[in-house]
């Protein structure tokens, strides 16, 4: 007969005990393969298939296996559950932001600012990207922002390679300024005690210099494409639509205001979207059912799922060694070498194992600074512009680069994120060291 082992490392009855394997060893082999799995599949999505549909299982494994006791997973979850709600309305938010033709109307605002210059079009394709990542989180910026940008830099007459290439890299490394930036952030946001204005304080000079070194990097990568002449095309003037501006405007403004109160971001979110959405369901009177539905499927609920799915394997992953792992590598001080080696950790984590499971793991390590937290921060968010699979985000960009029939240079990407993250890191860590010691003199 064959040896067999249950998944929690415990012989079948009856049959001895192997003390060769010890226990933990097993789980935790079990616990890498299960998160080895999920990220695998969110890379590939055989036949299209949604991320849930292996992260969801694999968390029941997990649970059921005994990796993670269901209390621990329940925990989880509540956990996530305010972030997971922030992140659903966020999406809503940003569509109806699209429907309302606010990505519309800052491309051909773009257009008509470039002038000719394809220099001067990725100067405001930048500026543009990067408000987007800190008002309407990453995830709009590569779904929303990016499709704009190809029709912008057509409509200019300009190569849309260091636009395009821009919001993927933006939409990662742009996201350190407001707690609502990011998923990460989210995340994290809780263990770093700031208040969302604290937060944005502190992170203003490491985002400011992560774009200063992004462009300044841009210009040099892209010399090429630069300086081929453009052959614009005549821009149509577009009305701005300045109610979802406005709308958009106070949503931000709320995300200020309620924090103290202890109103969670969600609900901010999600009045905004309902503020956008009203007046669309009125107009569209005939397709009422129709738009929501489409702001409902906006929120992307089996993403969602997947993020649930994700926290309780990641959690597996953290009760069977590698919490102990982290440990041991992870600095205590936020000195400046400590600040940079948290970053770097977590850079390199982020390009391992995602940078969400990254983000989960890092943070309870390093809960007990605050400045470390947000060294964390700038790791896990400058850090995935370095692979395809650093963050969700990178994967959802090449897919719809893919889907437009104009697929990234794997090369191209690799030697670009080899020169801005080491520079990035470098720069963003300074900053934040320089933030922190002004934060104790003041």
């Amino acid at each position: 007969m064959g040896e067999r082992l249950s998944l929690s490392g415990a012989p079948p009855p009856g049959e001895p005990v192997a003390p060769a394997v010890p226990w933990r060893s097993v789980s935790t082999v079990w616990a890498v393969l299960l998160l080895a799995v999920v990220l695998a599949f969110a890379v590939v999505r055989p036949r299209g298939l949604p991320e849930a549909a292996a992260a969801v299982p694999a968390a029941a494994i997990a649970v059921g296996g005994g990796l993670v006791p269901w209390a621990a997973a329940r925990d989880e979850m509540i956990m996530l559950g305010p972030t997971v709600g922030f992140l659903a309305a966020i999406l809503a938010l940003a569509h109806l932001a699209d429907a309302w033709g606010v990505f519309g109307y800052a491309g051909a605002l773009a257009a008509r600012a470039s002038r000719g210059s394809p220099t001067r079009l990725l100067t405001v394709v930048f500026g543009i990207a990067a408000a987007v990542t800190a008002v309407l989180s990453l995830d709009a910026t590569v779904v929303l922002l990016t499709p704009v940008v190809f029709a912008t830099a057509a409509a200019a007459g300009v190569r849309a390679r260091p636009q395009v290439y821009a919001c993927t890299h933006l939409a990662n490394a742009g996201s350190l300024l407001l707690p609502v930036a990011n998923l990460t952030n989210l995340l994290a946001f809780g263990a770093t005690g700031l208040t969302f204005l604290g937060f944005a304080g502190m992170m203003a000079l490491p985002w400011l210099a992560v774009l200063a070194v992004e462009y300044a990097v841009f210009r040099w990568f892209f010399a090429g494409d630069l300086a081929t002449p453009a052959r614009p095309a005549p821009v149509a003037p577009s009305p701005a639509p300045r109610f979802a501006l406005v709308v958009l405007a106070l949503t931000l403004a709320g995300f200020a205001a309620a924090e103290p109160m202890g109103v969670a971001p969600a609900w901010v979110a999600a009045g905004g979207a309902v503020a956008l959405a009203v007046p669309l369901s009125v107009r569209a009177v005939g397709r009422r059912l129709r738009t929501a539905r489409e702001i409902a499927l906006s929120t992307n609920p089996l993403f969602c799922f997947f993020v649930f799915g994700l926290g309780v394997v990641v959690l597996a992953l953290r009760r069977n060694g590698l919490d102990d792992l982290i440990a041991a590598l992870t600095p205590s001080s936020a000195d400046f070498l400590g600040l940079l080696a948290v970053a770097a950790l977590a850079a390199l984590l982020a390009n391992i194992v995602n940078n969400v499971p990254a983000t989960l793991v890092l943070v309870p390590v390093v809960a007990h600074t605050p400045g470390l937290v947000l060294a964390a921060l700038i790791g896990v968010n400058i850090g995935p512009n370095l692979t395809y699979v650093g963050s969700l985000a990178t994967l959802l960009w090449r897919r719809i680069l893919h889907a437009r029939d104009e697929p990234p240079s794997t090369s191209a990407f690799l030697r670009l994120g080899a020169v801005s993250v080491p520079a990035c890191l470098l720069a963003a860590v300074v900053a934040l060291w320089v933030a922190l010691k002004l934060s104790t003199v003041l």
